[in-house]
């Protein structure tokens, strides 16, 4: 079976993200937003092309900005589905839309989507996706393993060996202090 960390290096779009981004902790809720939105729109298809779009989508979603898509009505979301340059799925255009709503909620009740993270952590990935699945849409098993690999919540996105995974301890991810 590969391993995100044999196929990455040197890879012109997954290097980089395997490098300096895969299961590095994140504080900022643009990004963890990002990497959700990445996380839904990859489902049933390649991190390739995901990665490959993802410029577009920071253009398409407004840099990520969580107050101005839950803005989102009916005309960006016609935009959005009329968008060559992103993934035209309706299901996964409304459950962005609709899960920077609840991010918004999240933000108001606990300061930030990171602070909604870390209250719930630490718990199996079990736990994590049924919290999940009850809060945000388009969110199942591998979307939410994905995502909190992605930012440090969960173990598991680097191989032992991989040197990366030395700097992502020195940055002390959640799932270290569990």
């Amino acid at each position: 079976m590969s391993h995100y960390c044999d196929l990455a290096p040197g890879h012109p779009f997954h290097g980089p993200y395997h490098d300096a981004e895969y299961g590095f902790p994140v504080d900022d809720d643009r990004t963890l937003f990002e990497r959700l939105v990445l996380e839904i729109n990859q489902a049933g298809l390649s991190w390739l092309t995901v990665l490959k779009k993802r410029d577009a989508f920071r253009l398409a979603f407004d840099d990520f900005d969580i107050d101005r898509i839950a803005a989102y009505g009916v005309d960006e979301r016609q935009r959005l589905l009329s968008d060559a340059s992103i993934i035209r799925n309706r299901l996964k255009v409304d459950a962005v839309i609709h899960n920077a709503g609840v991010v918004q909620a999240l933000c108001r009740e606990h300061g930030s989507f990171k602070a909604w993270l870390d209250h719930h952590h630490p718990q199996p990935h079990a736990d994590w996706v049924t919290l999940f699945r009850k809060t945000l849409r388009f969110t199942g098993p591998e979307i939410v393993g994905e995502f909190l690999m992605s930012t440090g919540y969960l173990p598991g996105a680097h191989r032992d060996e991989c040197p990366v995974l030395v700097r992502i301890l020195n940055a002390g991810p959640a799932w270290q202090a569990a």
